[in-house]
């Protein structure tokens, strides 16, 4: 087990090697360009909603397809093992070398090999394990291990590389590209004429066949099962497919999403022992459970195994390109790793790496087998949670406080009034209070060296509701706002804004001033018990509202309403059928003004301004809300600039920017202000109050001329401008 301080121990110091961050980020930023294209014209969502339909497939049929394989690659010739775990693999391959008297293992690229340390296995028993695949041999040379599935030296820079060939070879190397593959191509190929085992993993096991396909770039896992006179595949028992077709609508989907190819460079079937002139050839396959077996029983995980391993997940998450994969997993990294590691290692070898994930869903949006990876995080950090614990700020602060409505509520007025020796106008816009200092025993350097931190607002949306007049005789809806915290105690004027808006557009808004926090700092604490109790006190409140819908001006408690609440109340007949009826009418307030009222042309489109926008985690990804804002800011006069990489997450996570690791949010935060400050705008919309708190503050102490507004509030001031413009014509 990885304690706390040990792994912000190893976070620290990947944070104070900016070249590696600087290096994921180019790769990342590529990434996404030439995965673009290489799926246009195709749609990926189809695409992937079928390969999860064939690996759910496989997941139910997994003993017969298990079966079926294993008679086929028999009578083929080859000899297939299934071990139970990877110990029973690794002494399955050494007894085998022992048996052949073999001195050395030519490996190709093998996960599972390095799950199961097969190389210190070998090694212990006096075998040489030469890695032919470039990645892995450079961190075999290191003495590491991957940082990333498909690319295992990605962490590596050119002139490491060029220092540890040089040491092997014998003579220094430049650090150029070319030279150093020409000078790793002419070492290795000897390996594969002098080895008297190859090994192999297996993209594929194909049931009705026996067959075995591999996916590959460099083609030494051809040269691993062809030359030496024992072939060994080292496989999980989730690499199974029925059939040859599957296979192959798996690598239009592999290359596309791994790197951004239309096709690897080699796609190779193996069917029994490949044949060598004048040698005998032996074919063995070494299927290994390892925890997939626990991990296919699992209701809540077992998505996981539809994996297909092409690192797409570490390619776009925020705190991979922070830190690297050294960091953020074990033998498996990014997402995946973490819910991989629970099951391979067990749960406290994932202790710290599920809290390592701030929760931005660009994971899910990529993953090519429509796996819902945060929602299965989500879950071991519950598990976590209840073994481990959350820690006394935590614990105090939603078991004993947020349950308990009326308290917390007491709380945040009281914090208002005490944070004031503490807080100042904002540099530049002087009618923002914020906190730009704390003591130093509030660990100032993590919390406000780098950004102003907000203040509570002197009074909060649910004290100022009652003195808002709503003037509307007929009202086209009448709608349940549900505020959230960070509109209601710290943002009050997007939610008065919002109001406004409804207004104008003919909607009356109502306000039950029984609901309660969403719950998704307590889910992404890990405290389920809490959640259950704070989702009921807004399913109660809303349900005696009796409104047409229920809007939010937080993506994150959208998802709460409509996700989290049906989940956690599903075991309980009426709240769950309460529960459901909520979800399906509560949606984020600007999907409500462009698709249910159609509102883009119902304002004046006098204000000419220049904005950028940031396109918040949970509302693009969570709720698939991104081109409405934008055509509401357009049809009231704004003028949109993109920014680069505008849905990239800005950081905040909720509790992760101030609890758990304020340091990597300091570094995913930096990253959106330079793509703010690079347009030059000086207004930026989101949608999104919790980013507003992050990307506020940042910009706080980075430029605080740049203003930070949520699109209620634009189109509010909008309303404004057209109404002093039609009282200045008149």
């Amino acid at each position: 087990m990885t304690d706390t301080a040990t792994f912000k121990k190893r976070v620290n110091e990947a944070l104070a090697n900016p070249k590696l961050s600087a290096a994921l980020h180019l790769f990342g930023d590529a990434y996404l360009i030439a995965r673009e294209n290489a799926f246009r014209g195709l749609d990926f969502d189809q695409m992937r909603t079928e390969l999860a339909a064939i690996k759910d497939e496989v997941r139910v049929r997994r003993k017969e397809l298990l079966a079926q394989f294993i008679a086929n690659a028999e009578a083929a010739g080859t000899k297939v093992f299934v071990a139970r775990d990877t110990r029973e693999a690794n002494d399955y391959v050494v007894n085998l070398a022992r048996q052949k008297n073999a001195g050395l293992v030519a490996k190709s690229k093998s996960m599972v090999s390095e799950e199961a340390h097969l190389n210190k296995a070998l090694e212990a028993a006096g075998i040489r394990a030469a890695e032919t695949d470039l990645g892995e041999w450079i961190v075999q040379l290191a003495g590491q291990r991957p940082s990333h599935l498909v690319m295992p030296a990605i962490h590596m820079f050119k002139e490491e590389v060029a220092e540890l060939f040089s040491k092997e070879i014998g003579r220094p190397l430049d650090p150029e590209i070319k030279t150093l593959v020409d000078a790793a191509r002419n070492q290795l190929r000897q390996e594969y004429f002098a080895a008297d085992i190859g090994l192999t993993g297996a993209n594929f096991l194909v049931a009705d066949t026996g067959a075995i396909g591999l996916v590959t770039n460099e083609g030494n896992a051809r040269l691993c099962a062809t030359l030496p006179k024992v072939h060994v595949v080292f496989a999980g028992i989730h690499k199974l497919v029925r059939n040859i077709e599957d296979a192959i609508k798996i690598t239009r989907l592999l290359p596309r999403n791994a790197t951004g190819q239309l096709l690897t460079s080699y796609v190779t079937w193996i069917r029994g022992a490949v044949p060598t002139p004048g040698n005998d050839k032996e074919q063995h396959i070494v299927l290994i459970d390892g925890g997939r077996e626990a991990l296919y029983e699992s209701p809540v995980c077992r998505d996981a195994l539809r994996c297909i391993q092409c690192g797409a997940c570490a390619n776009v998450c925020p705190v991979y390109q922070t830190v690297g994969g050294h960091v953020f997993g074990s033998i498996y990294i990014s997402a995946i790793g973490i819910i991989l590691t629970a099951f391979y290692e067990g749960l406290d070898k994932s202790r710290e790496i599920t809290r390592a994930c701030i929760g931005c869903r660009s994971c899910t949006a990529v993953c090519p087998a429509n796996i819902d990876l945060e929602e299965i995080i989500l879950h071991l950090r519950g598990q976590v949670t209840r073994e481990y614990g959350m820690g006394l700020v935590k614990n105090i602060t939603f078991k004993a406080v947020m349950k308990n409505r009326a308290l917390f509520h007491n709380m945040i007025k009281a914090a208002s009034r005490l944070q004031k020796p503490v807080t100042q106008p904002r540099q530049g816009q002087p009618e923002q209070r914020v906190i730009r200092h704390l003591p130093m025993h509030f660990m100032d350097k993590d919390l406000t060296e780098w950004r102003d931190l907000p203040a509570v607002a002197p009074k909060s949306f649910r004290d100022l509701f009652g003195d808002i007049v709503q003037k509307l005789d007929k009202p086209r809806y009448r709608v349940g706002f549900f505020v959230g915290c960070g509109a209601d105690f710290v943002y009050p004027e997007v939610g008065v804004s919002l109001v406004k808006v409804l207004n104008h557009l003919g909607v009356e808004v109502v306000f039950p001033q029984e609901q309660n926090c969403c719950g998704i700092p307590a889910l992404y604490a890990g405290d389920a018990e809490t959640g259950v109790e704070l989702a009921k006190q807004s399913v109660k409140a809303f349900h005696e509202a009796n409104v047409d819908y229920v809007l939010c001006v937080c993506p994150t408690c959208t998802m709460g309403v409509k996700r989290d609440f049906v989940d956690r109340l599903v075991d309980d007949a009426i709240w769950s059928a309460r529960a459901v009826s909520l979800a399906e009418k509560t949606m984020d307030a600007a999907a409500f003004l462009g698709n249910i009222l159609n509102a883009s042309g119902d304002f004046s489109g006098a204000v000419g301004k220049d904005i950028t926008y940031h396109d918040s985690c949970h509302l693009k990804r969570g709720n698939d809300v991104w081109r409405e804002p934008r055509a509401l800011l357009a049809a009231s006069g704004y003028q949109l600039t993109e920014m680069k990489n505008s849905d990239r997450c800005c950081g905040f996570g909720g509790t992760y920017s101030f609890l758990s690791h304020p340091q990597i949010s300091r570094q995913i935060s930096g990253d959106k202000v330079e793509s703010i400050k690079t347009t030059g705008i000086k207004t930026v919309a989101m949608d999104c109050p919790g980013c507003m708190m992050m990307i506020n503050g940042s910009l706080g102490k980075a430029d605080p001329t740049v203003r930070c507004a949520h699109t209620m509030e634009l189109l509010a001031e909008a309303l404004a401008a057209g109404y002093d413009k039609d009282r200045g014509e008149q």
